[in-house]
């Protein structure tokens, strides 16, 4: 079972299945089966580096190069995974990422978008709004992100966009 289904008691992340808990430095700190056992250093998950920063957790794999970027002003509304890569994305947005951030505007409305390539043809998209959007604007926001996914993944397919 991946970690990343597990909860977080106190400072120990737990698998939900067998309820193992690790450490911050990756080593378990618990069995439950064995309650009396203290399990040996090798029993170790890998670790990686974590920021939160504006809402948003970032993870770097090994030593960050660099802060996150700031995203003042904006939160974070949703996510989804797009199955198209980043140059759909660009495409169908009709501009270019900078630094994983893509400005895109529909209807008078202004989204900023994350941008996460998961392998060669997914995208993680992570949606932010100002953060003193009303409801009824984050509505339009979630829909017009909707709206750029499936014409990216149009495009992907060989589709046109519309």
């Amino acid at each position: 079972m991946r970690l990343s289904h597990g909860f977080v008691r106190g400072e120990t992340l737990s698998c939900i299945y067998h309820g193992w808990g690790y450490a911050q430095e990756g080593n378990c700190l618990r069995i439950p089966a064995h309650p009396a056992l203290t399990p040996p250093d090798t029993i170790r998950v890998a670790t990686q580096h974590v920021e939160d920063g504006d809402g948003v957790i970032w993870i770097s794999a090994g030593e960050a190069a660099a802060p996150p970027p700031r995203l003042d002003g904006v939160a974070p509304l949703r996510s989804m995974m797009v199955e198209a890569n980043v140059a759909a994305l660009e495409a169908a947005a009709g501009a270019k990422a900078a630094g994983g951030l893509l400005d895109h505007s529909n209807d008078g409305l202004t989204l900023r978008l994350l941008l996460a390539p998961d392998g060669e043809a997914r995208t993680l998209m992570h949606v932010l709004v100002g953060e003193d959007a009303n409801p009824t604007e984050r509505i339009a926001a979630s829909r017009a992100a909707e709206t750029l996914r499936r014409a990216a993944e149009r495009i992907r397919s060989g589709g046109a966009v519309q």
